[in-house]
């Protein structure tokens, strides 16, 4: 069996060097960063604009959100702690996505705010969607796990994470 070299060559794509697959690839997580980070603003924002979420009590309240589901959570402890003070919850919740989503649609210390992004959809699965039956009928799972390439990878490309890292290349003289 003989082995060869490949000779063919591709043509630059967008000046990077590389053919239209490694394009693709370089820019893979930009749609799921869009998704992430538009759709986390778009919720702390529905949050903050609902009379009746940020209230202890109530149809649509967070309090009554988390009391309604205290009992068939995965970690009850989790619910009566957020049940200390459910509007003040609600608003660090809120808050939270608010943060999540500019971090990730902005490439601003982006694996943090994936970060973040995963805990929120961790503690949301343990809480208010445990007990989706069968499991994959609760959307707070796939969340989690769409936000752990960006914790991985951050936001290498079209973001302020990368111009920082190009400003600090070009001052200490790399390339």
């Amino acid at each position: 069996m003989t082995h060869s070299l490949r000779t063919d060559t591709h043509s630059s794509y967008l000046n990077s060097g590389g053919d239209r697959r490694d394009t693709a690839a370089r820019y893979a997580l930009l749609p799921l960063r869009v998704f992430l980070g538009v759709t986390f603003i778009y919720a702390g924002l529905d949050k903050l604009t609902d009379g009746a979420f940020l209230k202890d009590s109530g149809a649509g309240s967070i309090g009554d959100t988390m009391r309604a589901v205290r009992d068939s959570s995965a970690i009850p402890a989790l619910v009566d702690l957020a049940l200390r003070s459910p509007t003040g919850f609600g608003y660090a919740m809120a808050f939270g996505e608010l943060a999540v989503g500019i971090g990730t649609l902005l490439g601003l210390l982006a694996r943090l705010a994936a970060l973040g992004g995963a805990l929120i959809s961790l503690s949301l699965w343990l809480t208010v969607s445990w007990a989706s039956d069968p499991y994959y009928y609760g959307n707070d799972l796939p969340y989690l796990m769409a936000w752990l390439p960006l914790v991985l990878a951050g936001a290498p490309f079209l973001s302020l994470d990368a111009a920082w890292r190009k400003s600090r290349r070009q001052r200490a003289g790399g390339f």
